[in-house]
């Protein structure tokens, strides 16, 4: 699963989630502006940071998503997070967290870093460690749902739908929630074909997301092009009762002689220019 992509997307979407997730307040979010940041003449890219808007005291929050095993990768967070400073030269102080499927993946070689844990200017999340699905904000919930084994995903997901068209008020961040536990469900399940993700999901949720728009959209443009083939082909007998020739039908309807002599000789009809 592109793990990566699905949280930056969600803390791009919704930011809101990122301070439930850290024990402050949602409203957050509004003061503040989520993107990556690329360290100069370093190749090195930051990839999630929270920057405060203009004229706050609120700090720079930096965001480092580990799903695989990595020595190097405090070196790497330190590395890029001073590289920025000394680049930038911010007012605000900062911070960083670093979230985990499971504790196991984390190193934990912070020897040249233990104040900063200390002192929770760097934070480490372990998502298994959350409380259970039912109990968390519905954001947080929806992140649990990435770490979900297979046999519990489907579940938690309709859980989460139902939970979202209870509890969230605005039409758009219920669309973009939908949108990305079925994202999530998509990685889960590569296997499984539209129909089968609809089912999972329920058809009336997926009505709403845009992977089923966009394939409804798809259908409609489908049937139209059909409905004006039909149309087409329909119009011919009228026409040639009219005394048009086969070149002259096929030029009034935009289709081909070929297709004109077919509906001809489907519907034996008598013609001049045979």
């Amino acid at each position: 699963m592109k793990t990566d992509s699905i949280f930056y997307r969600l803390f791009q979407e919704i930011p809101s989630i990122f301070f439930e997730l850290i024990g402050n307040s949602p409203q957050l979010a509004e003061l503040y502006q989520f993107s990556s940041v690329e360290v100069k003449q370093t190749a090195l890219r930051i990839d999630g940071v929270f920057l405060p808007n203009q004229n706050t005291d609120n700090p720079i929050y930096f965001l480092e998503v580990q799903f695989q095993s990595d020595k190097d990768l405090y070196h790497r967070l330190f590395s890029e997070i001073f590289l920025y400073i000394r680049q930038n030269n911010p007012k605000n102080h900062w911070s960083a967290v670093v979230i985990y499927p499971t504790s196991s993946i984390d190193t934990r070689d912070i020897q040249h870093y233990q104040e900063f844990f200390t002192s929770q200017r760097v934070r480490v999340i372990y998502l298994d460690e959350l409380a259970e699905t039912t109990s968390l904000p519905i954001g947080i919930a929806t992140i649990k749902l990435i770490i979900a084994n297979p046999d519990n995903s489907i579940t938690q997901a309709r859980e989460l739908i139902t939970r979202t068209k209870e509890e969230i008020n605005s039409q758009l961040q219920q669309q973009q929630l939908l949108q990305i536990i079925e994202t999530i469900l998509i990685y889960k399940f590569p296997r499984m074909n539209r129909e089968e993700i609809e089912a999972m999901f329920g058809l009336s949720e997926l009505k709403q997301t845009r992977f089923y728009q966009e394939a409804k959209e798809e259908g409609k443009e489908e049937g139209i092009e059909v409905g004006e083939r039909k149309a087409k082909l329909d119009a011919v007998p009228g026409l040639i009762a009219l005394g048009l020739t086969r070149e002259q039908i096929a030029q009034v309807l935009n289709l081909s002689l070929a297709e004109i002599s077919e509906i001809i000789q489907q519907q034996n009809i008598n013609t001049k220019d045979k």
